[in-house]
Formats: C-alpha cells, structure tokens, sequence
C-alpha cells in the first residue's frame, strides 16, 4: 500500500497499530468472551450451593469453604506456570491448555461423590480458570490496535460479568428447588468448555509474541492479513498512515528473570499488593455474601434474589469499560469506582437493610467489573511482551494468595465482629488497593513498545 513507504513500515506492529477498527472477525471475539464468561461463572458458582453441599455431604460450612480456597491456589499454580509457558510456547497453546484444564475439572467436580473430591478437582478448575482469564487478557492486547484496547478488552468482558452476573439467576432457579441443583451448574461450565474447544480454530497467535521470538516472516504475513481484513471492513478505504514505534527487545534467556530487574520489579510489587487486597474484598463478597446473609436471617432464596439484582453491576461495570475504557485515563477511573465500591461496603455493615444491600451490592458488583478490567488491563500494560504473560500471570496469579485467605480471614471477623466486620473488611480492603494503585504508569491510547520498554526517566515523560 501507498502508505507502507519508509522505515516504519518495516515494523509490522506499527503497522497493526495504526488501524482504526476491530480487525479481527467476530467468532474470535465471541470464542474469547466465552472463554470470560465460563471462567467467571465458574469462580463463584459453588458459593451458591454451600448451605446445600454441607448438608447433602454432612461436612461443615468451613470444610466445604476450602473448595474455595483449593480453587484459588489452582488459580495462582495454573496463571503462573501456563503464564510462563506462554511465553515460550505461545498464547495460543496456553489458551488451549487453560481450556482443557477447566474443561475436565468442571466435569469431574460435577460428578463429585464427597466434600474430598470437590475440593481436589476444584483446584484443576481453578488452574483452567488462572489461565483463561490471564491468557486472554494478555491475548487480547497483544492483538488489538492501541486505541481500542480498552474498548475491545472490556466488549470481551462484557461475556465475562454476564457470567458472573447469571450464576445467580442460574443458582435461584436449581439450588433451592433442586437436590443436584448444584451438580448442574457445575456441569454447565464443563459444556462450556467443550464449546470453546470446538470454537478454537478461531484464534491466531499474536504477532508481538512472533515478533520477539524470531518469526519475523509470520509476523508480517499475519499483519498483512489482518490489514487486507480491515480494508475489506472499510469498504476498500485506505489505512491511516504507519506512526513510527521502536522494535521491542527479542526474547532471549529466561523470560521471567527480566521481572526481576528495573523497572519492572517495582512496577510487579507495586501491582502485586493491588492484587493481593482486591482479591480479599472480592472473593470475599462473592464466595460468601449470600452465607453471611442466611446467618443474617434472610432465607437462602432472599439472599440469592439479592445476589441476583446487585448482579447488574456487573454488566454496567464492563460496558462502562467498552464505552469509556479508551476516553479516560483507566487508572483514573480504577480509582474513582473502587473508592465508591469501598465504601458501599462499609454502608452496607452497618446498614444491612434489604434496600441497603441491593444498593451497596449493586454499586460493589460494578466496583468488582471495573477494578477486575481496568485491572487486568493496567497490570498487562507494564510488562514487555517478551515477559507479559509471566507477569500478568505472577502479579494476578500471585495476588489470588488475597482470595485464598479471604474464606477463612472472613469467616474468622464474622466469628468475632459478625457481619458488620465481614462487610467492613471487604470495604476496607478495597480502599486500601487503591493506594497502591495510584503508583501505576498511565498507559491508555500508548503502544505497548512505547510503554513496556521505557525506563523510569522515559515514563516520566510519556505520563507528562
């Protein structure tokens, strides 16, 4: 093309950056919001069925709780080491690993014949999830144009908060009425994951992983394929003219150590800790909110219907991130959510009021969406791609340790302080997050060339 003369040309990532439209067909953006929505159903769907499972298998609420916390180590063991395999296989295996993970411990959780076997599949299902959630968001900005990729990650998580947000309707139609009620929704997410595997030959590899590990050649034929699909979706209209952006460092060694070092060492501590707090008031709220509301007095339908309404958040946290997640620096609007999400919580435990709970529910399942996105985003972003996947997988695998100690942390507080001091702990956490949040670098509409690779002097100016 008329355009592709000069330097710049020759770096086929310029090239992807400059254009102005999802290039990519549509079934890839379906198959990778499934594989949002499925994980996401699947993080909280035991929740639902705890007061069932502890009385069908005659186990104890803090027994069966471990089926949570079992998941969550799975999650951080999955996330990290299919994280660091990515980086040397490519994104596209380890999203077939993720699925198949996910896929055989949902069926074999579903089919569970005691409280020990729930737990131990739990964790296959939780290493599933770690990688399909890391994976696709690591995917999904690699592939996407820098412009629009806030806008396209958070479409594609859209699927992932309908998940969240239809465990519960899901949940209110089988648990109470049905004695497998549970079973159920645990084999939905098995047949999930089969239709996944069956959609895969959608996805590509992502051409910053070829480029940096040495395919230049492949590099360049799929750009030029994505392009020809982008002109095509133009209506035959030239594409903007190619922005100069620097080669990023190839990919040599062992990926990983480059964490370790300046700058990125500071930037994983920093997104670490965020991490780590947020997953404790998150998974908090989702894996036992509806628990501390039966012990509140409410019934086990009451609780769910409030789950279910508050629900809603979810899906206008996600389109507020399709909307706005390219508009508005994201950390900016990371922190502005997680400030009104924090203290809705802390209203909440000492309000517990049925108006006061859908309310403080609702605008916490939007903080839940918003911090989750943006997060995955922003944590993506500050890492080269020769080491994203390993450090989105530590940051966010690691910081599940926040989830895994949140069961027991919260039902500990609720033994003592009840439920004002389980809510208020959920409130406060998230509160504290944002601290460390607001050390991040700003990175939205910025290559991630520009960006990844800059050294503290060059982020001051790229923030200015």
């Amino acid at each position: 093309m008329s355009n592709e003369k000069g330097v710049a040309a020759m770096n086929p990532l310029a090239r992807l950056e400059r254009i102005p439209i999802w290039p990519h067909g549509s079934k890839l953006l379906i198959m990778l919001g499934l594989g949002y929505f499925f994980a996401f159903f699947d993080i909280t769907n035991v929740a639902y069925g705890i007061p069932v499972i502890t009385t069908q298998f005659h186990s104890s609420t803090n027994l069966v709780a471990q089926s949570i916390s079992l998941s969550l180590y799975g999650y951080i063991a999955g996330a990290i080491i299919v994280g660091i395999l990515s980086d040397y296989l490519g994104r596209k295996k380890a999203l077939l690993i993720g699925i198949s993970l996910y896929t055989i411990g949902s069926f074999a959780t579903a089919f569970s014949p005691n409280v020990l076997w729930l737990i131990s599949f739990r964790f296959i299902v939780g290493m599933g999830i770690g990688t399909m959630i890391t994976q696709v968001s690591t995917y999904m900005g690699e592939i996407s144009p820098a412009a629009l990729r806030g806008r396209f990650t958070g479409l594609a998580n859209v699927f992932a908060f309908a998940g969240l947000a239809a465990v519960p309707f899901a949940a209110l139609w089988l648990v109470p009425e049905y004695a497998a009620g549970w079973r159920v929704l645990l084999f939905i997410g098995g047949l999930g994951g089969i239709l996944m595997l069956f959609m895969s030959g959608q996805l590509i590899e992502s051409p910053r992983w070829l480029l940096i590990n040495g395919h230049y050649d492949k590099a360049v034929a799929l750009v030029e394929k994505i392009e020809k699909q982008a002109v095509a979706k133009l209506g035959g209209k030239e594409l903007p003219s190619v922005i100069d952006m620097p080669f990023e460092e190839k990919a040599h060694g062992f990926p990983v150590l480059s964490l370790f070092k300046p700058p990125y060492l500071q930037r994983m501590v920093i997104l670490l800790i965020y991490w780590i707090l947020w997953y404790t008031g998150d998974y908090t709220y989702l894996g036992l909110a509806p628990t501390f509301l039966v012990d509140k007095g409410f019934n086990l339908a009451s609780s769910i219907d409030f789950s279910a309404i508050s629900g809603i958040g979810f899906i206008v946290g996600a389109l507020y991130v399709l909307w706005f997640g390219d508009r508005f620096e994201r950390k900016i609007s990371l922190i502005v959510m997680g400030a009104i999400g924090g203290v809705s919580m802390v209203v909440v435990a000492f309000v517990p009021s049925p108006v006061m709970i859908v309310i403080g529910g609702f605008l916490f399942t939007t903080t839940i969406a918003m911090l989750s996105i943006l997060g995955y985003i922003i944590t993506a972003e500050h890492f080269p791609t020769r080491a994203r996947s390993s450090g989105l997988a530590m940051c966010d695998g690691i910081g599940h340790v926040g989830g895994a100690i949140s069961a027991p942390l919260a039902l500990a507080i609720y033994g003592v302080y009840g439920f004002s001091g389980a809510f208020s702990m959920m409130g406060l956490v998230t509160l504290a997050s944002l601290l460390f949040m607001g050390f991040t670098i700003r990175a939205t509409r910025k290559s991630l060339e520009t960006v990844t690779d800059a050294t503290y002097e060059e982020v001051a100016v790229i923030q200015s």
